[in-house]
This record gives C-alpha cells, structure tokens and sequence, in this order.
C-alpha cells in the first residue's frame, strides 16, 4: 500500500474483497512498531460487528475504497484479538500465516539499550 497515505484518513473507508465484495469498514489501523508505517487494519465486518485484521500491504487504496486482495471468507475467518489493544509479535505471526504471507524477521535487540551516554561498557 503507499506508505505516504495518513493512516487517520483509512478510518470509516469502506473496505472491499478482491471480488469487489464489501467487507466492512475500516475500524482501526495498526502501525509496525519500528518503522511507524501503517501495517494492520481492523475492518468491522458484518451484523454484529466483529473486527477482522487485514494486512495494508499488499492491499491498495482505489476510488477511497480499501481493496484487499483476499476472499471475503477468509477475511472474516482471521483471527479475533479484539481492538483498541497493541498487537504482539505473535498474534502478528498468526495473522501472517492466515493470509499466507511471509514475516519479516524480527529486528535484533539493541545490546546497548538502557545504557546511559557517556557510562562506559
């Protein structure tokens, strides 16, 4: 998805299948810890209002719609973590693996965090 979109500006944007099926709306968006880039949105789907999490990459933004490129079933089949919540690295990994897609590694850890500057090693 192009990464120089507000994320703010996904909420309340209808979100379609790739059939062009409605899916629901976009609820929430969730960005990668380390780079701050939008990753996740949550989409309300249906009657009763569950939230499904769908991935912006590679979904498009077409027309002020949120096209994602998977089946409406699969979609509302992901995984429920409920929103307004951070997403661990684990339940991201879950979501990776229900769409199919690969993870990026996770970053190494910073040896060197929580030193203070200037306190030698």
């Amino acid at each position: 998805m192009q990464t120089d979109i507000d994320p703010r500006s996904l909420i309340g944007r209808k979100a379609l299948d790739r059939n062009g099926t409605k899916i629901g709306t976009v609820d929430e968006v969730y960005l990668d810890d380390a780079t701050g880039v939008p990753e996740w949105a949550a989409v309300r789907t249906g009657l009763f209002s569950r939230d499904a999490f769908v991935p912006l990459e590679p979904s498009s933004l077409e027309n002020n719609t949120l096209r994602i490129p998977f089946e409406k079933s699969l979609i509302k089949d992901a995984p429920d973590f409920g929103v307004g919540r951070h997403l661990s690295p684990e339940q991201e990994l879950q979501l990776y693996r229900h769409y199919g897609l690969h993870a990026a590694p996770p970053a190494a850890p910073d040896r060197n965090f929580g030193t203070l500057a200037g306190e030698d090693s």
